[in-house]
């Protein structure tokens, strides 16, 4: 196996615990329209979808109002939901462990808010890469983010890795035959299952950076 210089990272539910900042968030779209909360399915597929198909499963019982809410959405500022974002609290040692060692990257269903995220939480010069369904004609689980990842570095799929949470990301991954680190999620199938980023660097993939080949 190729050397380990790259690390892809999916978002919601890896980098940050964002389900409290998608219920309120969506929630309050629905609330707006007069439907009623979301229920655990709903959560869980906006979770995993871009913003797009997310309203439009919201609304999929209610035609009448896909058109109205979308053109909603559309003008309405997330930051304020910035605020129910939990990130990890070892990304940013994992971060710093990886680089410069190895490249960089995220590969996203968020659109607009991306960049927001990384400004307010101050990420954005950790990241060499940022992919988010608004840079792609086919988001996740479309393999084309990862695609575009590896053609900008110049990298074989072999010489990289994805961390995710979700069958979409396994998906993502398996479409390409790059390797899947699951997070937080001990029944997701990946070649690797880590609680914590740090985790991470005890992992036979991490050993060259491990041995502080930088």
């Amino acid at each position: 196996m190729a050397p380990l210089k790259l690390v892809v990272f999916d978002c919601d539910g890896v980098m940050f615990d964002s389900k409290n900042a998608n219920r309120s968030y969506y929630n309050h779209i629905r609330e707006t329209f007069g439907r009623p909360p979301m229920d655990e399915e709903e959560l869980e597929y906006v979770h995993m979808h871009h913003v797009m198909d997310s309203i439009r499963h919201l609304f999929r019982a209610y035609p009448a109002d896909l058109a109205q809410a979308e053109a909603y959405r559309q003008t309405l500022d997330y930051t304020p939901y910035l605020q129910h974002m939990r990130m990890e609290p070892d990304l940013i040692e994992f971060l710093d462990f990886l680089r410069p060692g190895c490249k960089t990257a995220i590969s996203t269903n968020r659109t607009s808010t991306m960049g927001s995220v990384l400004r307010i939480f101050e990420l954005a010069e950790k990241f060499d890469k940022v992919v988010t369904a608004f840079d792609v004609a086919h988001p996740k689980p479309h393999p084309e983010a990862l695609e575009q990842i590896l053609a900008h570095f110049g990298y074989n799929v072999d010489e990289a890795v994805y961390i995710g949470d979700s069958q979409v990301d396994r998906e993502h991954t398996a479409a390409l035959g790059m390797r899947l680190i699951a997070f937080k999620n001990p029944g997701l199938p990946a070649e690797y299952h880590v609680s914590s980023f740090m985790e991470i660097t005890r992992l036979p993939i991490l050993a060259e950076v491990e041995k502080g080949e930088k």
